[in-house]
């Protein structure tokens, strides 16, 4: 394996994860934003409040997205191990 392959399957790699972790990330930006909105109109600044909705609004999107996100982790699987022998040389 050259350099230049290892260096191509790491950046896929790392294309992929963030590809893949970007709807639940941006879900729980938005979520986040929502409630920092809602706190600063109503000035209830409880540090509790925000975590509520992030985690309901990423585990929706977590269920929404998952089968995309099987998919795409499934399809980069198979292509490294159907080219596993491009790999080992």
């Amino acid at each position: 394996m050259t350099e230049e392959v290892l260096i191509n399957l790491g950046r896929e790699a790392v294309l992929l994860m963030i590809e893949v972790a970007g709807p639940l990330l941006l879900c729980g930006l938005i979520a986040g934003l929502a409630v920092s909105i809602l706190q600063a109109v109503t000035q209830v600044q409880e540090a509790t409040l925000s975590f509520i909705p992030k985690i309901i609004g990423v585990s929706l999107a977590f269920i929404v997205f998952l089968p995309w996100m099987i998919q795409k982790l499934v399809s980069f699987t198979t292509f490294l191990f159907g080219d596993f022998h491009a790999f080992i040389q």
